[in-house]
């Protein structure tokens, strides 16, 4: 690939990324396609966090299930370490 078609691409697709947001930010319809999609992102958002915090628990009792199998075969050390599960809110 050339300079110029990365050139080409790159305009291409910065000329399109700002018609969305013009559409988005300057329209009426625009607006209020906004205001219709500010909830769904807001759901799925909240659903990515709900899905982290569930992952985070279930390495806590992966881990924990580890300590509990080593300790009864007498091993220390050996086997996947998780770590402690914390969870943080990005948003």
């Amino acid at each position: 690939m050339t300079e110029n078609n990365r050139a080409l691409i790159a305009a291409t697709v910065g000329a399109v990324a700002g018609g969305i947001a013009g559409y988005m930010l300057f329209t009426d319809r625009g607006r209020e396609m906004r205001r219709r999609l500010e909830p769904a992102i807001e759901d799925f958002a909240r659903e990515l966090v709900q899905l982290r915090g569930t992952l985070n628990r279930a390495m806590g009792v992966a881990s924990e299930g580890w300590h509990v199998l080593n300790e009864a075969l007498g091993e220390r050390g050996s086997g996947p370490s998780y770590g402690t599960p914390r969870q943080t809110n990005p948003f």
